[in-house]
């Protein structure tokens, strides 16, 4: 965030504690964790969302479990951390942050323990690392919006989806930083951010932020964005994503690929912003990428409410895959890759 108003996600000396993003827009409530399990189900349950937030959340549910877990022989600590590591491994599956920041953490693990040092020793080195990884996601954020504000027009409509703000982030965001990085640059910057069905992450947790932040924003329904594009009031559009195959193709949520495909019917160029941790080398194009399906009362039901007939059938997606020809640039804590990416990605990984 500009102003620091919120904290997405804070490691305290009793546990874990994160802001409730199901509550937002109409209630600020922070939620205190106790275990790594209880970790686990906050991402599963979307208390805490967006890939490199999830990714920070297991780090410090990891290094949690492993203080609470301290006074147990080494051998058996070192297996009940790989146990807890798995339970939040399974959380959710598309975003390549979750796995990252846990096999970083196990690394880290494993390396002190073959330093010879003992179980308090393997806790101060997870505890400093995973606040690490938050601090290092902050700075790749603002690092994001220096290198992204300079593909904004000095005045500018931008269309987002989703939320890839402070809220999918140690602070700042990824997206919503390229927005913050033009905005602090002193340019004149509007918004259009889509409502995100069918959890409404645009309308509840981007609308919010960018409000607080004071920066011009409208809201509008998903099915909105092509016709406003015809009508030339969007120059450009920026998304976050939950993993980057190594082609370029890009997982982020449902409906973007949508939004890609609009934005090249009428030349409007698509901007995707991501932290390196969130490119998967591993994985050489996007029909690898694992795809959550979510509960099917997501789609049918609205704060509670019943939308739809009871027995309908439901597909309850979560994210969609958009073709690295779709994207005109991604922008990384780095600098800027272009087409093609699987060049371009992979110097930047090199440091080239």
């Amino acid at each position: 965030m500009i102003d620091g108003t919120f904290r997405t996600v804070a490691r305290t000396a009793d546990g874990v504690r994160m802001i409730d993003q199901r509550r937002l827009p109409l209630e600020e409530t922070y939620l205190d964790l106790n275990s790594p399990a209880e970790v686990a189900t906050a991402i599963r349950d979307m208390v805490v969302r967006g890939a490199p937030a999830i990714g920070i959340s297991a780090a410090f549910g990891l290094a949690l479990g492993a203080d609470q877990k301290v006074a147990l022989d080494p051998a058996e600590f070192d297996a009940r951390l790989r146990q807890d590591a798995e339970v939040l491994r399974a959380s959710r599956p598309t975003a390549v942050n979750l796995g990252w920041a846990l096999d970083r953490m196990l690394g880290v693990a494993d390396a002190a323990r073959a330093a010879g040092l003992d179980n308090a020793g393997v806790v101060e080195r997870l505890e400093r690392d995973a606040r690490r990884i938050h601090d290092e996601d902050l700075a790749a954020c603002r690092a994001m919006g220096r290198f992204g504000a300079g593909l904004v027009p000095g005045e500018a409509t931008i269309l987002t989806h989703c939320n890839a703000g402070g809220l999918a982030t140690a602070g700042y965001g990824t997206a919503l930083g390229v927005i913050r990085g033009a905005v602090e640059a002193n340019k004149k910057i509007r918004v259009l951010a889509d409502e995100t069905r069918p959890f409404l992450q645009g309308a509840r947790l981007t609308a919010w932020e960018l409000q607080k932040d004071g920066i011009d924003t409208t809201l509008i329904t998903d099915s909105m964005a092509g016709s406003l594009m015809r009508a030339g009031e969007v120059q450009l559009v920026v998304v976050g994503s939950d993993r980057i195959a190594a082609n370029g193709d890009v997982a982020n949520k449902i409906g973007t690929y949508s939004v890609a495909v609009l934005a090249r019917e009428n030349d409007v160029p698509f901007y995707v912003a991501a932290p390196m941790s969130t490119i998967d080398f591993d994985c050489p194009d996007g029909d690898l990428i694992p795809i959550e399906e979510r509960d099917p009362t997501e789609v049918t039901e609205l704060f509670g409410t019943r939308v739809a007939p009871p027995g309908i059938g439901v597909r309850n997606i979560a994210f969609d895959v958009t073709p690295a020809r779709y994207v005109k640039a991604i922008v990384t804590e780095r600098g800027i890759a272009r087409p093609p990416f699987q060049d371009s990605l992979a110097r930047m990984r090199d440091g080239g």
